[in-house]
């Protein structure tokens, strides 16, 4: 298999976010592994217009961030915890992908998608990751077995990004390494 393509949709829409930094990393493990990465972090999500079903024709960034989904072997999504769910960033970056719908391989059709989600507590945490879950089965992903549910009011990382708790960091890196794992399974298929 070439470099697999894997595809980093999260954060929020503060800058240098808990997040994002967690996306970011869980990236970087991809790329140690071998992945070639595209990271689709706040700043890009908040520019993405409220998904509305229209005749409307797609906007330069609703088309990006399709084409990079249409051609990645991997994503792994990253939502804060709001209220016990995804953020609503989140959900219109997800709803964004309805521009795939008609492609042969819909959405996120035999992919493997890892979960990460930065949450105010653990019952967030846990409620947000089973919702995000939810999400990627209904567009027709394979969660990862392992999803990253990071408590954020334990003050994740250091002034360099880095986790501040191995224990962090490991989840990070094994929902990369699980997705890099699957993405290779599929393409040996």
């Amino acid at each position: 298999m070439s470099r697999p393509r894997i595809v980093g949709i999260g954060g929020t829409t503060r800058p240098g976010s808990g997040t994002e930094k967690a996306l970011v990393l869980s990236l970087a493990a991809t790329e140690a592994a071998g992945a070639e990465t595209q990271l689709f972090g706040g700043d890009f999500l908040a520019r993405l217009p409220v998904y509305a079903p229209s005749e409307a024709p797609p906007t330069d960034e609703q088309r990006a961030l399709a084409d990079a989904v249409r051609g990645a072997d991997g994503v792994i999504v990253a939502s804060p915890g709001y209220h016990g769910s995804i953020s609503g960033l989140i959900k219109n970056a997800l709803d964004s992908l309805e521009l795939l719908r008609d492609d042969p391989t819909p959405y996120f059709q035999g992919r493997p998608v890892g979960c990460i989600i930065t949450a105010d507590g653990w019952q967030a945490a846990g409620t947000t990751l089973m919702a995000l879950r939810s999400i990627i089965h209904a567009l027709r992903g394979w969660p990862t077995p392992f999803g990253a549910a990071l408590n954020s009011t334990t003050n994740l990382f250091d002034a360099e990004g880095r986790c501040r708790e191995p224990k962090d960091a490991w989840q990070l890196t094994t929902v990369a390494d699980q997705v890099m794992e699957f993405a290779r399974m599929r393409a040996a298929t």
